[in-house]
């Protein structure tokens, strides 16, 4: 019989998982910022007049350095914040976003880059 240990990664949903998958998960969650942050700016040049108000809101927030990602689940949405803002962007996400309507607020949070993706 071998007995040699075999490592295998901690049942899911554990302690154990979340702190195993923390360093991904960061390396995950920069990438997506990038990203976002890149689309975000290749978008600024182009013709905006089809644009909504809302993306118009999440690229100007995003070009300036915000780290708000949303989460979908179920059609609900929820923003998290790992790591704080630049000052501009969290002025700007106070000022203009915070104080929308509850239903426009949401738009805007769609327009996020999200945690369900990488």
């Amino acid at each position: 019989m071998n007995t040699s240990k075999i490592s295998t990664p901690p049942e899911s949903g554990t302690d154990d998982a979340r702190s195993f998958d923390t360093q991904r998960a960061e390396v995950d969650r920069q990438r997506a910022s990038d990203a976002a942050r890149r689309n975000a700016g290749s978008t600024l040049d182009r013709d905006t007049s089809a644009e909504t108000p809302s993306l118009k809101l999440a690229k100007e927030y995003l070009s300036l350095g915000g780290r708000r990602r949303s989460k979908i689940d179920d059609n609900i949405t929820t923003v998290r914040q790992w790591e704080e803002d630049p000052p501009a962007a969290e002025r700007f996400w106070q000022e203009r976003v915070e104080t929308l309507p509850k239903n426009e607020r949401k738009q805007v949070e769609d327009f996020l880059p999200t945690i369900n993706t990488p």
